[in-house]
């Protein structure tokens, strides 16, 4: 299940965030007459179609492994849980339908019309998303629901969807597609023009996947502070394991890389923060901040991969945040997209970087919730199948996703270059 969500989230994360791009750039197009903004987004609407098929293929995956994997849990939490994700299904669908009109409306449908095709496209491709994350929020905050004699009692869809961990923890993740998309978007771009493909449709394609990647992160920073905030407040023990903290402290340090030791009980090798922590997480530089230790054993995370995903989620963060005003003052300066070849490789570096922080992003919120698979419910032993022969099966969709990884690309590769042999059709000129 982790290899096909951490497969999987790549497509949906693309899924939010291009066609907010496809808006944008096909817009200009029709508002200015520049043919070359025309042409990104019929580059784009292309690749799009590619990375849909794919996430649906991976998405039906997952649907499945729910079932057959998860028996324990769907048996639980099914009649809680199952309104948003047969929303998400609805949601699915109107996508698809309106990929179709915009892939197949350039000569079909009046310009504005076609244009027009996207914005049902993002929103339905957002409300996916929004729906499947609000599950995953339920997991950790769980509500909607009474327990009677170990009896699911008194259900109530929409208090589950609109729990109290949904408005953070989806919010946070939205935005994490759109700075995940830009800057993915602007790498392709920055390492195209290092390999010498200068041009009007190489700087837009890169100045467009700057702003809107550049636009997000200072919000995920905040967001993400917000969620690190509700953390604390609802779930300590994730929030110990996330910062490292063996024992229970006020004015705790915050703790800044480091590899927490099991035997010694302690965070070694960190830079400490003298009560960083506890004013991060509480306000108060004196606030007590709980560790793993007070709690009874066998019901906290493994600190060590939540606390490094933790670091290279928020390293990551900063790191983009720094390349975004790097790069603007840059603009600012030059007056036109700039073109120095340290900062094009450090664009080019971040598209993959920005999809690193995502995966670091949901290992922290899936690892950090263990043993529970829901909060203080149902843990996550008494949810998974006991059927044998899982390992096969194992092997089996991972070299699946690899076949699907290399299809993909090749096909993205083989469009990319009979766009750059210009080949591709020709974009319709009707007034607008």
């Amino acid at each position: 299940m982790g290899t096909s969500l951490a497969f999987h989230i790549v497509f949906a994360m693309l899924g939010v965030g291009l066609p907010l791009m496809l808006l944008i750039v096909e817009g200009m197009g029709l508002r200015s007459g520049n043919q070359e903004w025309m042409r990104l987004a019929r580059r784009w609407s292309t690749a799009f179609a590619v990375l849909f098929a794919v996430g649906a293929v991976s998405g039906t995956v997952l649907s499945f492994e729910l079932g057959l994997l998860w028996p324990g849990f769907m048996g639980f939490a099914g009649g809680i849980i199952g309104l948003p994700f047969s929303m998400e299904g609805f949601a699915f669908f109107i996508e698809a339908i309106f990929l179709g009109l915009y892939l197949y409306g350039w000569e079909r449908l009046p310009a504005r019309v076609h244009w027009l095709c996207a914005l049902p496209l993002a929103v339905s491709g957002g409300a996916s998303a929004w729906f499947v994350t609000t599950a995953n929020a339920w997991m950790n905050s769980p509500s909607g629901f009474r327990l009677v004699n170990g009896r699911v009692t008194d259900v109530h869809p929409l208090q589950a969807i609109f729990n109290p961990g949904t408005g953070i923890e989806t919010t946070h993740t939205m935005i994490s597609a759109y700075v995940a998309t830009g800057f993915a978007v602007a790498a392709v771009y920055a390492i195209g023009i290092l390999r010498g493909r200068p041009g009007g449709l190489y700087r837009k394609g890169l100045l467009v996947g700057m702003i809107v990647g550049s636009i997000g992160t200072p919000l995920s920073v905040i967001t993400g502070d917000l969620n690190a905030r509700w953390v604390a407040d609802n779930q300590p023990a994730k929030l110990a394991a996330m910062e490292g903290v063996f024992k229970t402290e006020s004015g705790a340090p915050l703790r800044i890389g480091g590899l927490p030791d099991l035997q010694s009980r302690e965070t070694k090798y960190a830079i400490e923060i003298p009560a960083g922590l506890s004013f991060l997480a509480y306000g108060n530089p004196s606030a007590t901040v709980r560790g793993l230790d007070s709690f009874p054993p066998g019901t906290t995370p493994d600190p060590r991969p939540v606390h490094l995903a933790f670091d290279i989620m928020v390293a990551i963060g900063f790191a983009l945040l720094g390349l975004a005003a790097w790069f603007f003052i840059a603009l600012w300066r030059k007056r036109s997209v700039p073109e120095g070849r340290l900062l094009l490789w450090a664009i080019g570096a971040s598209g993959f970087l920005s999809f690193v922080a995502m995966e670091a992003g949901w290992m922290v919120t899936e690892i950090g919730r263990q043993p529970w698979i829901i909060y203080g419910v149902v843990r996550t032993a008494a949810a998974i199948t006991p059927a044998p022969g899982l390992v096969l099966s194992f092997i089996v969709s991972t070299i699946i996703y690899i076949l699907l990884a290399v299809v993909c690309a090749g096909l993205l590769l083989h469009q990319a270059a009979i766009t750059r042999k210009g080949v591709e059709p020709e974009v319709h000129e009707e007034p607008v």
